[in-house]
């Protein structure tokens, strides 16, 4: 993520994003944790995801959007918190189970 560094990104677990086959999914980076609700959608004339989420960061509640899209086998996107930070990200793959899709963030 181009906003924060790889020590906070892992602070609490390793740094993740999942997607699952029924349009839900989480993410945690940092202290900030999150559920997603996506939709499959065409970007730039490519597959891609676009999603809303709530979490929360410390106790205190956080909501947001993002997108993301495959780019050579990498999950490349952009995360927003509502009125707050947004950054992109890169995520590689870690492993592939049935309707789960999780990969690991990493730096833009």
């Amino acid at each position: 993520m181009e906003l924060w560094e790889r020590d906070y990104l892992d602070l609490e677990v390793p740094a993740f994003l999942r997607f699952r086959a029924d349009r839900s999914g989480e993410f945690q980076f940092g202290a900030v944790r999150g559920w997603i609700d996506y939709r499959v959608t065409d970007r730039d004339g490519a597959k891609a995801v676009e999603f809303s989420w709530e979490g929360e960061s410390e106790g205190d509640a956080l909501c947001g959007r993002g997108w993301a899209s495959l780019e050579r086998g990498r999950l490349v996107g952009r995360l927003f918190i509502h009125n707050g930070d947004d950054s992109s990200f890169v995520a590689e793959r870690m492993r592939r189970g049935p309707g789960v899709r999780r990969r690991r963030l990493g730096g833009a």
